[in-house]
């Protein structure tokens, strides 16, 4: 693929929403309203919206079609049945429990799973993740592949770290150890995938230590792609058949499915497990949903059950992919240092290498993303101290994010190639005085989560 221009869309626009950009001296106002949280600016005073690629999908004709056959019946409706016809076919997993997003898997599984001081091991946990297993006081590790962070063009740099997971579970026993997540595609490296020879090796070692073993699978799809293309043996294998045998190594999944359902809400969890399934749906009950509707409308459902394939269409993972990688080329000749290669849903700048006058403790990737906000009406996130500098559970010392990162997260079937050339020229202008950029400091945070809703200030010179 010729990355020096963006893919053509494989499909035609039949309806449209007006977008608005605000002046600048407007968004300088909107950005003092939210006390300098991009979270707290209202969407009708944002121009181009890459704060998530979660639940921000433009709907497929086939999916709005779908949406008319919701049937909202409490128990057993039929667009349950198809929603979970759909999720055992794809996910090879005989108990499909609903859930209304994927925190609330999250939630569910860690609440029947981890008790108070276990250890969760994951190849990077993501924010909701890490909160909700701080939430039930366990102990999440993050053991990733030791090349996660350098600048090779390896593409499996999602991959857990197997010599690392051994030697942890030698060393603290298995009674310590409530469970193995693998996030695919693992997000807070940069979206970048989990190869199957990875995940095999992960499976294998859960078997010899009987550890129960999860999918966090909000991206599959896009994790199967990139098997497909930069792993041997699985060139030919469609994209479905490469997530049948991803799926069969694990005990189970969890899944946000407001990413790779295609969907603007939802989740599941889906499991062998006849026990698991029962305690699970108890507690659900009370704190979510009947078991066949798990706080979803049955028309939510039904636009997922063909969701989840419309996302693994090939023709559509390419211009997916191409178009990822065209903004994170893009953003390179504005001068960006981004990571590499780039993944599935997002570009990643790394802030702390574009702003080296910034210290990681005044945030380096905060200031970038005001920056974005307030020169371009562009809305990005913070992936670096803010999200992940909280206290290590260990030994109570502050945390320091690997990379302080901006992620530009790329809504599916939502942009265009105009909107991503107008991205990267907001960036060359941000590039041309980046040495005015000021540091932040926190004025107010939450016990969890704080990048959600703390308030900052920039810090005047």
């Amino acid at each position: 693929m010729d990355y020096s221009r963006h893919p053509a869309e494989p499909f035609k626009i039949k309806s449209i929403e007006p977008i608005n950009l605000l002046n600048r001296s407007e968004r300088e106002k909107r950005l003092k309203e939210a006390r300098y949280n991009l979270f707290k600016i209202d969407a009708e005073d944002i121009y181009i919206d890459l704060l998530t690629d979660s639940g921000t999908t433009a709907l497929s004709n086939k999916q709005w079609a779908a949406l008319m056959l919701g049937d909202e019946s409490y128990a057993g409706a039929r667009s349950f049945r198809r929603f979970e016809k759909a999720v055992q076919d794809i996910f090879q997993k005989k108990y499909v429990i609903p859930t209304h997003q994927g925190r609330s898997a999250e939630n569910m599984l860690f609440s029947i799973t981890v008790n108070k001081g276990q250890y969760v091991i994951n190849n990077t946990h993501f924010d909701t993740t890490r909160g909700n297993t701080l939430h039930k006081e366990g102990i999440p590790i993050d053991l990733p592949v030791g090349n996660s962070g350098d600048d090779a063009e390896s593409f499996f740099k999602g991959n857990m770290d197997t010599e690392a997971l051994e030697k942890f579970i030698t060393e603290h026993g298995t009674e310590k150890i409530a469970m193995i997540i693998m996030t695919v595609t693992n997000n807070s490296i940069g979206g970048l995938p989990v190869s199957m020879s990875n995940i095999s090796e992960v499976s294998s070692i859960c078997k010899k230590y009987k550890l129960l073993f999860y999918f966090d699978c909000a991206r599959f799809a896009e994790n199967c792609y990139f098997i497909k293309q930069h792993e041997p043996g699985y060139e030919n294998k469609s994209i479905k058949e490469i997530a049948a045998e991803m799926l069969s190594y694990a005990d189970g999944a969890m899944m946000s499915a407001k990413k790779d359902g295609m969907s603007n809400i939802g989740g599941f969890i889906a499991t062998d497990d006849r026990l698991i399934y029962d305690k699970i749906t108890e507690l659900m009950v009370v704190i979510e949903g009947f078991p066949t509707y798990g706080g979803l409308t049955g028309r939510d459902m039904d636009v997922l059950a063909v969701g989840f394939y419309e996302a693994m269409d090939e023709e559509y993972l390419k211009y997916r992919i191409g178009q990822v990688r065209y903004l994170g080329e893009e953003l390179k000749k504005a001068g960006m240092p981004i990571v590499e290669p780039t993944g599935g849903h997002a570009v990643f700048i790394d802030a702390g290498e574009f702003l080296p006058h910034i210290k990681p403790e005044q945030f380096p990737g905060h200031s970038l993303a005001v920056a974005f906000y307030l020169e371009g009406g562009i809305r990005t996130v913070e992936i670096g101290s803010i999200m992940f500098g909280e206290i290590d559970p260990i030994t109570n010392k502050p945390l320091a994010a690997p990379k302080e990162l901006v992620r530009l997260a790329i809504p599916r079937r939502v942009y265009t190639a105009s909107h991503i050339d107008y991205m990267a020229d907001i960036a060359d202008k941000i590039t041309s005085d980046k040495n005015k950029l000021p540091g932040y400091i926190i004025t107010r945070q939450p016990k969890y989560l704080r990048h959600f809703t703390c308030d900052l200030e920039p810090i005047r010179s």
